[in-house]
Parts: C-alpha cells; sequence; structure tokens
C-alpha cells in the first residue's frame, strides 16, 4: 500500500487573412497610375508554449503531530494500571537513553495500584503523537498474535518427524550499520561461497535439506510448526519427558516475508474475509497434497533457540529484549516508530464493531510488519489467545507517547 503521464499535442494553425481590393476613381490616360498597394503578412496568432506534464509530488515522510490526552479516544475510559508493568518493562532499556532517563526514573516513584497517579504521570511527562503515514493516512492494518502451544519431543520418532531447527553453522549474520550507519538495524543474512557470500537458502531449499544435527526438538504437525514461524516464538510440550519448554525466536533466513493468505486470495482460493490462520488451517486440510507448494510462496524461514519455562504466566520475549505482555505488548515497524515507546491504540475486536482503545507498548517487530501505522496486538497464550489473534484484521489508529521537551 502510478500514473500514466500523456503529453498534449498542440497543432500549430495559421490563419491567412485576406484583403479586398479597393475600388477608386479611374486616373486620366496621362495622369501616373496609383501605385501597388503591398498586403500586410498574415497575422499568424502566438502559439501557446507546451506545458510540461506535472510530476506527482514525491510522498512525505511520516508525521506524528502533537496532540492532547483529551483527544485520545477512551483515553480516560482505560485502566492504566493494567499496561504499567509493560511500561516499566520498557523503561529499563529505554531508561538508557537521554531522551528517556528523566520520565523513566520518575516513573519508579508512582504508585503501581493507584490508578490515578499513572493517569497524572503520562499525562504530566508525556505528549500524545499522532501517526500519519507518508501518503497522508491516519488509520492503518491491526492484526493479532499468540503464543502458541505444540507436541513435541527431543528425538524424531511416531508422530513427531517434523524439526524445529536451531540457527545453522554455516550461516553468516553481517550487521550493515558498522559500514553504512544509516543503516542501523539492518542485517544481513547469507553463506560464503568461495570467496563470496551470496543470499541464505530458502524455505524450500530448507526443506529439502540435509540439516542432520540441527534439529532442536521435533514435533507432530507441520502446520503448526509453520504458523509457529509466524509468530515468532511458542512453546513445546514434550511428551516424552512430560515438560513444557520454551522455543524463542533465534535468526531468519534473510528472506523477506510473504503472506501465505494474500497468496490463496490472489488465486482466487479464498476470499479476503476467509483468509484468517483459521481460514487457512481449513484450506489445507481440504488440499494435503499442496501444503508444501503454499508453506513454498513464503521463503522466510525461521530458526528457534530452547528457553526454560520457570513462570508460565511470563510471555515471550519480543525484540526489545522484556518479554511480552498479553493485550499490552503490540510489534510495530522499528524503522517507522520508536521501539519500546507507550502507543495509545484505537482499534476494534476482531471481526466485531466492539471499541479496542487502550495504552500499549511498541515491545516487538516482525517480518509482516512494515508501515508507519501496522501493529501486530500481541493476545497472548492459550485457546482464546490463538481465536482472537487468528481473526485479528482491523483497522486503527496510532498515537505515540513522547517525554515532553524542556520549554
Amino acid at each position: 500500500m502510478s500514473l500514466t503521464r500523456r503529453s498534449l499535442l498542440v497543432p500549430l494553425t495559421v490563419v491567412a487573412v485576406s484583403l479586398a481590393a479597393c475600388t477608386t476613381t479611374p486616373l486620366p490616360p496621362d495622369k501616373t497610375p496609383a501605385p501597388t498597394v503591398t498586403p500586410p503578412a498574415p497575422v499568424v496568432p502566438p502559439v501557446p508554449p507546451v506545458q510540461p506534464t506535472p510530476v506527482p509530488p514525491k510522498p512525505t515522510a511520516l508525521q506524528m503531530v502533537p496532540t492532547t490526552f483529551a483527544s485520545l479516544p477512551g483515553w480516560d475510559k482505560d485502566d492504566v494500571r493494567a499496561a504499567w508493568p509493560a511500561f516499566m518493562s520498557s523503561c529499563s532499556v529505554l531508561v538508557k537513553q537521554p531522551t528517556w532517563k528523566e520520565s523513566c526514573s520518575i516513573a519508579r516513584t508512582v504508585n503501581s495500584g493507584d490508578e490515578q497517579a499513572i493517569r497524572t504521570f503520562f499525562e504530566a511527562f508525556m505528549e500524545p503523537n499522532q501517526v500519519i503515514a507518508p501518503d497522508g493516512a491516519t488509520d492503518g492494518l491491526v492484526t493479532g498474535y499468540y503464543e502458541p502451544l505444540l507436541r513435541g519431543a527431543r528425538k524424531k520418532g511416531g508422530p513427531y518427524q517434523t524439526p524445529l531447527y536451531k540457527v545453522p553453522d554455516d550461516m553468516l549474520t553481517i550487521d550493515l550499520a558498522s559500514v553504512y550507519p544509516e543503516l542501523k538495524g539492518m542485517r544481513l543474512r547469507g553463506k560464503l561461497v568461495g570467496k563470496k557470500v551470496v543470499p541464505y537458502a530458502t524455505r524450500a531449499d530448507i526443506e529439502k535439506a540435509d540439516f542432520g544435527g540441527k534439529e532442536l526438538l521435533w514435533v507432530d504437525d507441520p502446520v503448526e510448526s509453520f504458523f509457529l514461524q509466524v509468530q515468532g516464538s511458542g512453546r513445546v510440550q514434550l511428551t516424552d519427558s512430560q515438560e513444557t519448554v520454551r522455543v524463542a525466536y533465534a535468526d531468519q533466513n534473510g528472506h523477506p516475508y510473504k503472506s501465505i493468505g494474500k497468496y490463496l486470495v490472489e488465486k482466487g482460493e479464498l476470499t479476503l474475509e476467509q483468509a484468517s490462520a483459521q481460514g487457512i488451517k481449513a484450506w489445507i486440510a481440504g488440499h494435503p497434497t499442496r501444503m508444501q507448494e503454499l508453506f513454498n510462496v513464503n521463503p522466510s524461514y525461521v530458526f528457534f533457540k530452547e528457553e526454560r519455562l520457570p513462570d508460565p504466566k511470563v510471555g515471550p520475549k519480543g525484540a526489545l529484549g522484556v518479554p511480552l505482555t498479553p493485550s499490552r505488548s503490540v510489534a510495530i515497524d522499528a524503522s517507522q516508530l520508536p521501539l519500546g515507546a507507550p502507543v495509545f491504540l484505537s482499534t476494534t475486536m476482531p471481526n466485531s464493531d466492539i471499541p479496542l482503545q487502550r495504552l500499549v507498548m511498541a515491545q516487538d517487530t516482525g517480518g509482516a510488519i512494515r508501515g508507519a501505522i501496522r501493529v501486530d496486538y500481541f493476545f497472548g497464550f492459550g485457546t482464546e489467545a490463538s481465536e482472537n489473534a487468528g481473526r485479528m484484521k482491523q483497522r486503527g489508529n496510532v498515537w505515540v507517547l513522547l517525554p515532553k521537551q524542556p520549554l
């Protein structure tokens, strides 16, 4: 989320002006005849200059327009106490930045159980800024994600035939910011062939390759394994040891994420309304022989690492490096919005007109999350979270809360 240029051809029209001859009294024969009258040159109207086709202006950068808390829809109804733990998690990272140091330090003195004190803090030290996209749009797409639960084992066998891979030893990750500071946060993945770095294998290549020895775990469902990669992290209940572990995002093969739902819509296999996680899984169940064909549409492949799960109530870590809080953490495009910042989100519940207006924290990123007003809402863990995340595809508005600057 082009213009056809056509030039205007202006013909040169020449208008010839004819003069009628004048009739006079004939001169006597001995008189000199009247001189010949030379008609004036034809009058040619001026030709208007050909105007060049105007070039449409390039889109401007995204805008953050300062506003007031009173203008935020639903701000006064949100219980900001529910957002406070997530904000304090963000502050554990943001406090190291000069812009955030003062406000995050003061936040430590606020009573986390006092709703009015928390609201007063935000209104005194923060300023909401409405995000306006480069094309002038004030709303964008809001989707959802969750932490799935899969069944697995540490060894291949029985129903456990689908591997979750660790980061391959031959994959290189190059931080481009070390050479080009303006590309901060951009990383190049590839592998060394001779003396050249070439792109790393796509999903289709990885599925066919022999990655023996790099299996982290084995799970019993290739469909859930694919969706685990889309979510970025999850839990695996190990049937051979009766424990549940977390598999966290470790790296990615460097290829861009492509939506299999969009592919099915473009091919006429599903309508836009049907292209939810639930709809896609139902399509796969009805077309099992085309499952791998569909998965290969997305060349992106995610590698995992295992983490302990001491407290099942604590969410997985996002891109900010802090645990995500269900219903209060979101993923954003960190090239557009500041990672870690509080964000006020105004949207609606999945497939509903019921308002969803609350303070959330921009604590994560995602391969599919691109654009100024593009938000992925973290629903948490469990069946209800899975159902809501799979159906979430709403429009929404975004305001970023930034520390007030001294006068």
